[in-house]
């Protein structure tokens, strides 16, 4: 009776494996994930896919020479953008400025900067 009971305890402890997810994933049949992704996701995806590496140009731009005749371009999609600008090379703090497109903004530092349209996302 014991051997019986024991055996029982066994049985209702044990937990079932599911292999299911694993036997389909080594077969290839995980979706893409460009077909659940939506909105700006998606449209980065395939930005990334048609080879622009950063779609949404988040990169950081060295500035040029810096006076009024020669500013740092930096493109938007928008009519205005928020730039910062780290002045010294020791800084710890970032100067923020907003630039808005068709005039040249000078920062703190002496640097001049100007708004310039950006190519749409492919």
């Amino acid at each position: 009776m014991a051997s019986l009971i024991a055996r029982s305890l066994v049985q209702s402890t044990r937990r079932g494996v599911q292999v299911t997810s694993v036997r389909f994933a080594a077969k290839g049949m995980m979706a893409d994930p460009v077909e659940h992704a939506t909105g700006l996701e998606k449209q980065e995806l395939m930005a990334k896919a048609a080879g622009n590496e950063n779609p949404f140009d988040m990169r950081v731009y060295k500035r040029v020479s810096g006076d009024k005749s020669n500013p740092t371009v930096v493109t938007s999609f928008y009519e205005k953008r928020l730039v910062g600008c780290v002045c010294e090379e020791d800084a710890t703090c970032i100067n923020w400025m907003w630039l808005e497109k068709g005039e040249t903004k000078r920062c703190e530092c002496g640097y001049w900067f100007q708004l310039a349209d950006a190519k749409p996302m492919v």
